[in-house]
């Protein structure tokens, strides 16, 4: 058993090669063959390669792994990780299998083209047994590559690679312990992790949905995704090229009733923007959003508990959930559009408009003109959903924002009835009409019940 303390990427390798109870293949598809690259050059190797493959030509790669996926996606890793565990069965069960813990590790990665056209992401596998003659236990990543040229983004994929290898060995004890061994050295500056999958004997005490918002929480990525209608996906597959809505939130009450209005305020922003697009358009895709951050800098990060609970009430109401790292709805912004030039509304009731207006944004050198800037970029407008003059009221008087006023009708007040005293007051009758921010109309079925 190696030591507990941290090794480097070369010692990882090491460590691996000198334990003559593993031994598997390598297939890399798209990032050179870096991992593979790591287990060659380090000493050893023998003791731990049976074979290593880069099917570059998409006739080989159809003929090892079967046509009818695309070549960066999960559907080819899957393929990929079923002919190259048969293949090694195959080839030294009976030879090796009684004192071998079997592994097949394999990639498919989109690095940097040469124009710098390309969005740089892939998906990672690998199937390892934990004992010799043991079940099958799988690990499925999807990556987003940050490194701004090929060469280091071949890198990062190798060191990942070990990383992922090292870790299912000898740092399976909880899914943090996991996270922090496969983070090591690579991710956060140079590779961001998206969505993790498992299956097999190895992971029966794991949560998937805590796993995943353990990605957010540890920053291994800026977001994840929650599906309400089947597995998750990696937020790129959940946004591709479609027009989006954004209700963020806390949404701390998981009641019934607060159901109904969470679920109330998002279905009115799409239909707002469907309104807004008109015929012809696809619906627009709709998400619930939260964070890992903290509301203010003066409060905790939330209980994950207490969040996972949040989540699974929300995808209760029939709707998905984007989990977020960072608060700020310019850093939502960001994220969407890296995956489609679609136009993107939020919709928020007015407590959450007054928070994201009253904010500084000292992080920012320009401050809140800046965190505007980033905000309303791309084609982007906020739904204000109306709110009651008496919740209205009591949320003002425990948060630190002054300086509001509004009229009311019926009881309820809405986006163009809220004014901000000046000089703050002008740029928000500047977004309000220009249409940047957009009033709602009160439901048809809450004003029937006024």
């Amino acid at each position: 058993m190696p030591s507990t303390e941290k090794l480097d990427t070369h010692h990882k390798a090491l460590t691996l090669n000198l334990d003559p109870s593993k031994f598997g293949s390598f297939a890399e598809i798209g990032a050179g063959q870096e991992v593979a690259r790591w287990f060659l050059v380090v000493g050893g190797a023998s003791s731990t390669v049976a074979k290593t493959i880069s099917a570059y030509d998409k006739e080989v790669s159809d003929d090892l792994y079967g046509s009818g996926s695309r070549y960066v996606s999960r559907q080819r890793l899957e393929a990929m990780l079923e002919h190259e565990w048969s293949e090694l069965l195959a080839q030294l069960s009976k030879t090796r299998g009684p004192q071998t813990r079997f592994f097949s590790f394999v990639d498919t990665v989109s690095a940097r083209n040469f124009a710098g056209t390309n969005e740089p992401h892939g998906w990672v596998g690998l199937r390892f047994q934990m004992q010799p003659g043991g079940p099958p236990n799988d690990l499925l990543l999807h990556v987003n590559m940050i490194d701004p040229s090929n060469v280091l983004q071949q890198e990062a994929i190798g060191i990942l690679g070990v990383n992922l290898i090292y870790t299912a060995f000898y740092g399976l004890q909880s899914e943090e312990s996991f996270l922090e061994g496969l983070a090591q050295d690579v991710v956060k500056e140079r590779i961001e992790i998206d969505y993790l999958d498992f299956r097999g004997p190895a992971f029966e005490s794991w949560d998937r949905a805590a796993l995943l918002a353990h990605l957010v929480s540890a920053g291994l990525s800026e977001a994840v995704f929650f599906s309400s209608k089947g597995p998750a996906v990696p937020p790129t597959e959940a946004l591709y090229k479609k027009a989006v809505v954004l209700a963020p939130g806390y949404f701390g009450h998981v009641d019934q009733a607060h159901a109904q209005v969470h679920a109330r305020l998002l279905a009115s922003g799409i239909q707002e923007f469907r309104n807004e697009l008109g015929e012809g358009h696809a619906a627009p895709a709709g998400f619930f959003c939260l964070t890992v951050a903290p509301l203010s800098p003066k409060e905790p990060a939330p209980d994950m508990a207490g969040l996972l609970h949040r989540i699974e009430a929300l995808l209760a109401t029939g709707s998905d959930v984007l989990l977020f790292r960072q608060a700020e709805l310019y850093h939502m912004t960001a994220l969407v559009n890296r995956y489609t030039k679609a136009p993107l509304r939020f919709v928020v009731g007015l407590s959450l408009l007054i928070r994201a207006f009253e904010d500084f944004y000292g992080n920012l050198e320009g401050s809140r003109l800046e965190a505007l800037g980033r905000l309303f970029a791309q084609n982007v407008r906020i739904y204000a959903y109306p709110m009651t003059a008496a919740d209205l009221r009591e949320w003002l008087s425990t948060a630190s924002a002054s300086g509001w006023e509004w009229s009311e009708a019926h009881g309820w007040v809405s986006g163009a009835q809220l004014r901000r005293a000046p000089p703050l007051g002008h740029l928000f009758a500047y977004l309000l009409a220009s249409n940047f921010i957009v009033p709602m109309q009160v439901p048809a079925a809450l004003r029937a019940d006024a």
